[in-house]
């Protein structure tokens, strides 16, 4: 008899060692069909392998993020064995599962182009449809070299002879393909299914080195379901409309050169976005008790070899020397800036907490091929602060600041968030000991917050454990952009302390935090968000007055004055044009409100209110008009 412990707890008994998708159909037949592999104390396996008894296992079902993993993974296998079967002198390399799809790095004989990928598609549609059976088979590693040598596969064979001598290795057939893979994978290329796409052709140097041949790689995207796959095309065409670099030229918000790579050129109304998004952080800052500095932009190598920065990022920071052979670093953080002023003067446990923010001008120096419009840049402003605080205040501070978050994010449009612990990364400062306290602490903080968190291994800051906290846009796609971090490392580093209320000396906890974090990637995120239809509060110009006919122009200019006067962005259009090209013109601008006056208008001191995107427009009177714009923009601005 075998007895096997479900995930829930429960057992289930078998007469002889059942394979994982016997196991799945005992469960439900459902279940069955759902399931793409099985976990076995810990690890996953494929559904047609026997389990062992005394077991713990795990069905993991085609969508889940691992089971799409799978389904990736076995995708990518298909599009090599449709490669191979269309053009037998290619070359296969790698072709892992990655982010909404997969894949494959190949060395053809003659260069594949799009035209090529239609093609290959198909056969891949054919392989899914001819069912065939997909096997583990377990080779000696020395065995594994000269195979793969001789059926002309050389950039396998090199990946094998990285493998320790005499080493086991898995290998996975389909058919007369065969590839190396240490699994797991589907029991059939049927189970695949339809749900996968060829998307785009790039090149890939063999390892990531320039000096190795150029390879192909063609990407892929594939899904549990042919619904979700025409949900993601259709999200995708979406994106492409949205492209904030492609709107942020339209609008006239910002350009980028090659003289200034990876910093922006604002235009007036991209610098009007920026500076209303930065005055509205400020302002509820402000309200939450935090205090504002300005840090210098050069400081002395020592502080950042001090810090532990150099270390860890000094290949990304710019560097200048001075007239006296000092090297000095433009800063990438704010974070040993601000413990430089806690550190002026005496702090006492009654000056705790202390809330310190900063819109931070940093410089990073980014790969030349990350630089993406103003998502990912070399020059930037973060919405920075840290919290200097006694451990005490941990929980008290985090559940503050989750809450300042959670309502600047929804007054800016996103209802929707999760949230990521990130624990130690292999690379760190501090002690075992201090990291076991931090991520102690943000947990138990985090947990008292209300928040709830899937865990994100290793990807913690070098400090100290974080949160992050990722957005969802209208059309599905997520951003991460807050943070908060327990840190425990650096006040000791750079040798921070306050008094305390036995009258000792210790040190403060610092929770470094960010709401927007990068503010040009968060306003390109706006962009692509609002398809540049922003909110009033934020709309770069929020009304526009145009003018019928001449006669109403001195009418139109007295209610832009009046509109300014209120701090209402408001500009005039008394041109020789019909309504209706001006209408169309600032549409096309996306502004929000447009006000057409007419001598009608004039004489009864109206205005016709028309709104982006509206078909109609309606009468109301000037004050109603004006009033009713400033409450708008008053809710949130």
């Amino acid at each position: 008899m075998v007895a096997l412990r479900l995930k829930d707890g429960s057992e289930r008994i078998f007469e002889n060692l059942p394979t994982g998708e016997e196991v799945a159909f005992a469960i439900s037949p459902r279940l069955a069909r759902e399931a793409v592999a099985i976990r076995v104390n810990g690890d996953l396996k494929d559904l047609n392998l026997p389990v062992p008894d005394a077991a713990q296992i795990d069905i993991i079902t085609k969508n889940t993020d691992e089971g799409l993993e799978v389904i990736r993974h076995d995708a990518a296998h298909v599009f090599a064995q449709a490669v191979k079967e269309l053009y037998p002198d290619t070359q296969i390399t790698i072709g892992p599962a990655i982010e909404n799809g997969f894949y494959y790095d190949i060395y053809p004989k003659f260069p594949l182009s799009l035209d090529d990928l239609p093609t290959i598609e198909q056969r891949m549609h054919d392989i899914v449809d001819r069912d065939i059976a997909i096997t583990r088979e377990e080779w000696n590693r020395d065995d594994a070299i000269p195979f793969f040598n001789n059926m002309g596969e050389k950039f396998k064979a090199e990946i094998i002879e990285g493998i320790p001598q005499g080493q086991v290795i898995s290998l996975y057939r389909q058919g007369e393909f065969i590839d190396l893979c240490r699994g797991p994978h589907l029991p059939t290329t049927k189970r695949v299914g339809h749900a996968f796409k060829l998307m785009k052709l790039a090149g890939a140097y063999w390892r990531g080195d320039h000096r190795n041949v150029m390879l192909q790689r063609i990407y892929g995207t594939a899904w549990a379901t042919e619904k979700q796959l025409e949900e993601y095309l259709h999200m995708l065409e979406e994106a492409e409309k949205r492209d904030h670099r492609k709107l942020g030229a339209e609008l006239g918000l910002f350009h980028m050169q090659e003289e200034a790579p990876g910093s922006v050129f604002w235009h007036p109304k991209g610098w009007t976005v920026y500076r209303a998004l930065e005055n509205f952080v400020r302002r509820r800052m402000e309200k939450a008790g935090y205090v504002e500095v300005k840090t210098p932009q050069l400081v002395d190598l020592s502080l950042w070899e001090a810090s532990g920065h150099w270390e860890k990022f000094g290949e990304n920071m710019f560097t200048v020397e001075n007239d006296e052979d000092k090297v000095l670093a433009i800063k990438p953080m704010n974070c040993p800036c601000h413990v430089q002023i806690f550190k002026q003067g005496l702090k006492s446990y009654r000056d705790l907490p202390l809330r310190m923010g900063e819109f931070g001008s940093c410089h990073r120096n980014e790969p030349s091929g990350s630089l993406h419009g103003i998502m990912r840049v070399r020059s930037f402003v973060q919405d920075d602060a840290h919290i200097f605080c006694t451990p005490d205040q941990i929980i008290s501070e985090t559940k503050s600041f989750c809450d300042l978050l959670k309502g600047i994010y929804q007054d800016l449009g996103f209802n929707e968030f999760k949230v990521k612990f990130s624990d130690r990364p292999e690379k760190r400062a501090g002690s075992d000991e201090l990291w076991d306290k931090a991520e102690h602490a943000l947990k138990e903080a985090t947990t008292a917050a209300g928040i709830e968190f899937s865990l994100n291994p290793g990807e913690g800051a070098f400090y100290g454990p974080k949160l992050e906290f990722v957005l969802k846009d209208c059309i599905g796609r997520e951003w991460q952009c807050g943070t908060l971090q327990v840190d425990y490392c650096l006040p000791e580093r750079l040798d921070a302390t306050y008094v305390g209320e036995d009258g000792q000396k210790h040190r403060p906890v610092m929770l470094h935090r960010a709401i927007l974090g990068s503010l040009e990637r968060f306003i390109g995120v706006l962009i692509e968000h609002y398809a540049g239809k922003f909110p009033l509060w934020l709309a770069p110009v929020q009304v526009v007055v145009a003018s019928v006919t001449t006669q109403a122009n001195d009418y139109a200019k007295t209610i832009q004055q009046q509109l300014l006067d209120k701090g209402i962005r408001a500009e005039l259009d008394i041109r020789n044009e019909k309504i209706p090209y001006k209408v169309r013109e600032h549409s096309l601008q996306k502004v929000p409100y447009i006000l057409v006056v007419g001598m009608r208008e004039a004489e009864e001191k109206t205005v016709a209110i028309r709104t982006l995107g509206g078909e109609h427009q309606k009468v109301v009177a000037l004050d109603q008009a004006v009033q009713d714009l400033l409450y708008q923009v008053a809710r949130v601005g």
